[in-house]
Order: C-alpha cells, then structure tokens, then sequence
C-alpha cells in the first residue's frame, strides 16, 4: 500500500476498503491476546525464576500478583485515558510499553526488578483488553458485531489456556527469560498495524480536561488492596493475618470513597454512571461468574494434573490444548449463531453446558486419566465460548456509543476480578475441604478393622521382603497408608470445587433475564465511527 493510499484511507474513512475494519480488529484482538496470555504464561515458569533469582516462595508470587494488582486498577481507567489522549495514541503507547516492559522482564536480574517491570506490564497490559474490545464495538455495525467479537474473543478465550501450553515449552526448550522476549515480535507488528489501521484521533472538545487524581487515587488504593488480599489471603490464613485485615479495611474504606467521589463530581475519572444500563449491571454480574469458569477451572486442572497425574507442565499445557482448539472451533461457530439466535439463550446454552461439564468433572477419581478428561474440557471450551460471545453482545449491545468505552472497562474489569475471586475461594474450599475429607476418611482407617489390618500386613510383608527391616517396613507402611489417605482426601476435594462451580452457574442463570439485544439506535451508533 502506498502512503498516499494510507493518507486518503485514515483522513477518508468512507474511503476504506471493506477489509479495513477487519484489519482493526485483528490488531485489537492481538493486543488484547498478548495480555491475557502473559496473565498464566508464568505460572509455570515460577519455580525456575525462584532458583535463578534467589528468590522464595512467597516472594516468587509476587511476579504475577504485581501484574495482576497492575491489571484491574488500570483497566476501569482506560476509557478515560483513551478519551483524554486518543483511542488511538493510548492504545499505541500501551503496546509499546507492553513490549518494552516484556524486554526489561526477560533482562531482570533480581527479583525486584522483575516484579517493578511486571507492574509496568500489568498498567499497560490493562489498557489493550478493555480499549481494544470498544474499539471493535465503535468500529463495526451490530449485525456484524457477532463474528468481530469472535475474533476479539478468540484470544481472549484461548489465551488462558495457551499460556501455560507455551510457558511450559518455552521454559524447556529455551528458558524462562523467553516466555516474555516471546512478546517482543508480535508487540512490533501490533505497533505497526495500529499506526495504520487505527482511524486517527478526533480531538474531544466537550470533555473536562481537569484531571480525578483523587478518584484514581481511590481506585488505586481500593482495588490493588482488594486484589492483594485475594492473591495472598489463603497463603497468610485469611483473616488471622493482621496484614490481610489491614488490605480489607483499606479496600473496603477506598472503594466506599471511590463510588463516593466519582457519582459527586462532574469529571470521573471513571464513570460509574454507565452502570445505570440494566443489561450492562447484570452483564458484569455474569462476567464475574465467567472469570471465575475461565481462569478457576484453569487454576484446578493444573493442580490436578501435577499433584495426581504427576504431569510437568509442558504436559498439563497439552493437556488444555485440546479444550482451547475446541474454543477457537465454536467461536467461528457462535457467531454465525448470533445472526440466527438471541444472545440471551446463547448464553442459557453456554451456561447449561457449563454447568453439566463441571458435574462430570466432580466424578474424578484415582483412575481418572487424560483420555477421561478429554471431553470434559472440549465441551468446557464449547460452553464458555457459548457464554462469553453472546454475554458480550447482551451486555454491551444495547448501550449507546457515547458509553461504550467505559461500559467496556467494567465489564473486562468484572471478569478479571471473577477470576481473582474465584481463585481464592476455589483455594480455600479446595483445602478446607481436602481437610474435611481427611478427617471422615480417617475414621474408617483402623488397625483394628479388618480389611486395614489386612492391607497393612500386606505392605509389610512386601516391603520386607524388599529389604527393609520388620521396623522400617511398619514405619513405611503406616507411611503409604498416610498418603493414600491423602490423596483420597485430595481427589474428593477437587470433584467438591468442580461441583461448587456446576451449582454457581446453575444459581447465576437468573442474571439472564436482566440482560438485552441490540436497539435500532445501538446500531446506528455502533456502525458510525
């Protein structure tokens, strides 16, 4: 293409060709699928920087709950920094600080450094989920907003499950320094196919340029304090944790101020107004329960996979692989089926399926097997692309364009916030209740009940027979019985969490009702920009 080409395409828009628009959302959609991927691609790459960095446990955690803090205080922001700066102008800058931050992540050479570097990450990482999602909404007309959000969705979907797949292969075959310098190519191509695609900055006369510091102040403090205590409650005992009750108090204080200052002032920094539109509040409820199927089922399978199946990572990504194919399969499907069916079924589709797969999973047991987990996770991709696609377009459908930035932010922001919420609490039930079985579980296990003495003597005889003296094979015996107890206790904890999240989306499915379809105005409004 040539630049006068270029020129007249950006100052003309009636002059683009019909492709242009597709063009936008891949680079959107691109953005958008580098920071959701950079969300799990650590997780498995955590135990090789805590060796390389010298660093422990506890403090490794902090290389993804510094990004994550990062994430949400940043993206209910972005529609006013893309009104502030220019869509275009902030969602460059978010990409080049993306990459560059990817840079300074792979060179880090202490952990301080990694974790400064994640944050900055996390800021701008932030602004491409929320930003590149309205910029598809304002780009395109709402008959075709079914198969662009399926683009968009596409990487936010399969980005999940991607992740640890490619954190595995990379921290193998290359280090772990790459599963960020992995970033730096597709950041560059992004940059570039911004700067032409993306219609220029139409400067915003009517908007207050008076700056919220207090209002982002209060965001700030009420949300990285809230994300704190989800990340690191279970691991300092909840509330027994002076620190934890601290981070409650000051979330709980800064966000009671927050709704205070921006419903008061006539220049929010976000404007929580937006949440008058039914479908956009239910919406948002909905996404929170998304956030908690999409990253809390990619939290327990893992655990599964490494503590019972014994997998490396590199194996439990393949093991998702599957599941995130069958993602990107039925989101070309869903939206062809936007065209022909109402969102709001969609999403009861969606969820019911949901729901009957996290059910199937709750029967795990000892011989369960990657052949057994095979359909589980494809219909747990089908149902969540059934859900998240035509959720999108129920939700934000129907709000006019004038709100679609700052609905949008709201509404990734939820599903982040889901899936931190729903971590957490899978976390702590999944231990509680590994407890509680252990503790029935026990009381069936006595010496002096047949069957167990019986088994006992069995391990004995064979552990001695072994080479082990009578002692050491009794001592290694009440052993084996101990993490055979364990591991009973631990495999009726997890189909406990997976039965938790089938009756969470059956109970939520009232949330349908509230949502809506695309008005004539939305439309019009949709396909003007």
């Amino acid at each position: 293409m040539t630049a006068d080409v270029m020129a007249m395409t950006q100052d003309q828009p009636s002059a683009r060709p019909a492709w242009w628009k597709w063009a936008v959302a891949i680079t959107a959609s691109l953005g958008a699928l580098l920071e959701v991927i950079d969300t799990s691609i650590v997780n498995v790459a955590l135990s090789e920087m805590q060796g390389n960095l010298g660093a422990t446990l506890s403090e490794i955690g902090w290389v993804v709950t510094g990004y994550a803090i990062a994430n949400v205080v940043m993206i209910p922001l972005s529609a006013w920094l893309g009104d502030y700066f220019g869509k275009k102008n902030y969602f460059i800058f978010c990409l080049i600080g993306f990459t560059l931050a990817s840079v300074a992540c792979g060179l880090s050479t202490s952990l301080s450094m990694l974790v400064v570097a994640r944050v900055i990450q996390g800021l701008t990482g932030g602004g491409l989920l929320a930003k590149g999602q309205s910029i598809i909404f304002e780009t395109f007309s709402a008959h075709e907003q079914g198969l662009a959000q399926a683009v968009f969705g596409l990487g936010v979907m399969v980005g999940p499950a991607l992740g640890p797949t490619l954190g595995g292969y990379l921290t193998d075959a290359l280090g772990w320094r790459w599963i960020f310098f992995i970033n730096i190519p597709f950041g560059i191509i992004a940059v570039v196919a911004a700067y032409i695609f993306f219609a220029p900055d139409r400067v915003n006369k009517e908007m207050n340029r008076r700056v919220d510091w207090w209002g982002i102040g209060l965001l700030t403090v009420g949300l990285a304090c809230f994300q704190t205590l989800l990340e690191e409650g279970q691991q300092d005992d909840w509330f027994a944790s002076p620190f934890i009750v601290t981070m409650a108090i000051l979330s709980l204080v800064g966000m009671a101020l927050f709704i205070w200052r921006e419903l008061s002032i006539d220049y929010p920094a976000v404007n929580l107004r937006v949440l008058r539109h039914r479908s956009l509040m239910a919406g948002s409820l909905y996404s929170m329960v998304l956030g908690m199927s999409l990253y809390g089922a990619l939290f327990a399978l893992p655990i599964f996979a490494q503590s019972m199946l014994h997998y490396t990572a590199e194996q439990t990504g393949f093991l998702l692989l599957p599941g995130a194919l069958a993602s990107a399969v039925f989101m070309i499907l869903g939206a062809k089926l936007t065209t022909w069916i109402d969102a709001r079924v969609l999403v009861a589709i969606g969820s019911s399926i949901l729901a009957v797969t996290m059910f199937v999973l709750s029967g795990i047991n000892p011989d369960t097997n990657e052949q057994s987990l095979y359909w589980p996770l494809i219909w747990r991709g089908a149902g969540t692309v059934l859900m998240f696609m035509p959720l999108t377009l129920a939700t934000l459908g129907p709000i006019p364009k004038a709100d679609i930035a700052a609905a949008s932010g709201f509404f990734n922001l939820t599903r982040q916030i889901g899936g931190s919420i729903g971590i957490a609490l899978l976390t702590t039930l999944l231990a509680q209740r590994e407890n509680f079985h252990r503790t029935i579980l026990s009381e069936h296990i006595s010496l002096y009940d047949a069957a167990t003495r019986a088994r006992f003597e069995g391990m004995v005889q064979y552990l001695h027979q072994q080479g082990s003296s009578m002692a050491q094979a009794q001592h290694q015996a009440y052993a084996l019985l101990d993490g055979m107890l364990n591991q009973q206790a631990a495999i009726l904890s997890f189909g406990d969490i997976f039965w938790f999240m089938g009756v969470v989306f059956l109970v939520s499915m009232w949330l349908i009702f509230f949502l809506g379809k695309p008005s004539a105005s939305a439309d019009s409004s949709l396909g003007a920009h």
